[in-house]
């Protein structure tokens, strides 16, 4: 763009409205164009309010020869004046940027007062009964199986139970890979403890001792009776079939317990020996102090039945299969077990059957079938009733355990069973179940009251 003709001050690209003399000032350059000095000196004489303007402070035009072209001062600062103007109007119409608003960002220093802000936790607040509720009594009783008795030699844990002594012996064949535990004799043994009043001798014990691999309880062994004697002397062997690596990571455990006939069986003490702590290969002898028991119950036996309903027939088949670990009856003799199976429709007996008792053993195998006739409509209210003896033809016979399954049974094992049985159609379904006393039974199930 092109000024020229300060004294209009109109843009004229081709002279058209002047014509060019030596008066003329052209201004090339790129929009805006630079403000020439002599502008800049014209505004600050402007705000300064002085109206006459020395050919120093203001650059003139080069002078002319013609007259015609003179002018005064006057005229030159009133020309000046409105060529700012001019210029000014032509700054304002320059296209605007875009606005941005953009706010000021704040920096600071970290003080040494500030702490750094972590996420916060939510803690939970305890109570001292939350507190005490985490402490485990038994850990901290002086019982026997606390781990006092670990670092007890065996004199000093007989000064201070005073429960007696027990001479075993362990071997392993690796052969036949099984692991062989003779009982040979107990001394010093304690005079009974009767539990309910119902003992007559209370000078003598009738020891016997019970043998099995923890955690394994099921599958113990027992030796026999020794009637009325405090220094028993057994002489027994027992085989457990079992791999080696295996039996290094069992725990022997031989529990000494004291026969009556007439009372229930009580525990004396017992000896737990880990058997990754000796050489079963080599075998060995011991004489081990008896501890105190936790176990004042005795177990009286587990029994295997199946069960199984045919709707259409309207029958009830009971199969007694086995029994194993049974409580032992007779001193000299072991026991002679058989199994009363009893109907009780709602609680009214119903029908009566019974095994054949086999003599001298406590791990009785009969495999007999046995058929009651229950309608469909009336199976809900039926219950059996399943009570081990030992026979005796001298007197009643002996009680060893009971179970209740159906409507009223004994227990949760119980109950399982006869639900399964009722979902099979037509299956056998088999099962374990752990004999419980009369007491036991009586209390928990009607059922038991209405039988002998």
């Amino acid at each position: 763009m092109r000024w020229t003709c300060r004294h209009c001050c109109q843009k004229c690209y081709e002279s058209s409205c002047c014509q060019s003399s030596e008066d003329e000032v052209e201004i090339l350059g790129p929009f805006p164009a630079q403000t020439p000095p002599w502008l800049l000196a014209s505004r600050s004489s402007d705000k300064d309010g002085d109206s006459v303007h020395t050919a120093s402070e203001v650059p003139l035009t080069p002078r002319t020869n013609s007259p015609d072209r003179r002018c005064s001062s006057s005229d030159t600062s009133k020309s000046t004046y409105s060529l700012t103007r001019r210029i000014s109007s032509l700054e304002s119409r320059r296209p605007s940027s875009p606005l941005i608003d953009i706010k000021p960002i704040e920096f600071g220093v970290l003080s040494a007062k500030k702490e750094p802000i972590q996420p916060s936790v939510l803690r939970r607040t305890y109570t001292p009964d939350d507190y005490f509720r985490k402490f485990e009594p038994h850990l901290y009783s002086l019982d026997s199986n606390s781990d006092d008795v670990d670092f007890l030699t065996d004199a000093e844990i007989l000064s201070k139970y005073q429960l007696g002594m027990l001479h075993f012996s362990t071997q392993y064949d690796l052969l036949h890979n099984h692991l062989t535990v003779r009982v040979i004799e107990a001394r010093d043994l304690p005079p009974p403890i009767s539990h309910d009043g119902a003992r007559q001798d209370m000078a003598h014990s009738n020891p016997y001792v019970k043998i099995c691999l923890l955690p394994d309880q099921k599958n113990s062994k027992q030796t026999g009776v020794k009637r009325k004697t405090q220094k028993p002397v057994f002489e027994e062997r027992y085989t457990f079939e079992i791999p080696f690596l295996e039996a290094q990571r069992r725990t022997l455990l031989l529990t000494v317990l004291d026969f009556d006939k007439f009372s229930r069986h009580c525990v004396i003490g017992k000896v737990s020996v880990p058997l990754c702590e000796v050489d079963l290969v080599k075998g060995g002898h011991w004489w081990k102090a008896l501890i105190p028991s936790t176990q004042n119950e005795v177990e009286l036996g587990e029994l295997l039945l199946s069960l199984n309903y045919l709707p259409s027939a309207g029958r009830l088949n009971v199969d007694v299969i086995r029994a194993k670990q049974l409580l032992q009856t007779d001193v000299s003799q072991g026991s002679d077990p058989f199994v009363k199976i009893q109907l009780v429709h709602g609680l009214k007996l119903v029908k009566t059957k019974k095994t054949s008792f086999l003599r001298g053993t406590i791990d009785p195998f009969y495999n007999e079938s046995f058929s009651f006739k229950v309608p469909q409509e009336e199976l809900e209210n039926a219950s059996l009733v399943f009570t081990v003896f030992g026979h005796n033809m001298k007197s009643s016979n002996d009680f060893i355990g009971r179970i209740v399954i159906g409507q009223y049974s004994s227990g949760p094992s119980e109950s399982n069973h006869w639900r399964r049985m009722l979902n099979a159609h037509r299956t056998a379904v088999e099962q374990w179940h752990s004999l419980r006393s009369r007491a036991e039974c009586d209390r928990v199930s009607p059922a038991s009251l209405e039988v002998t």
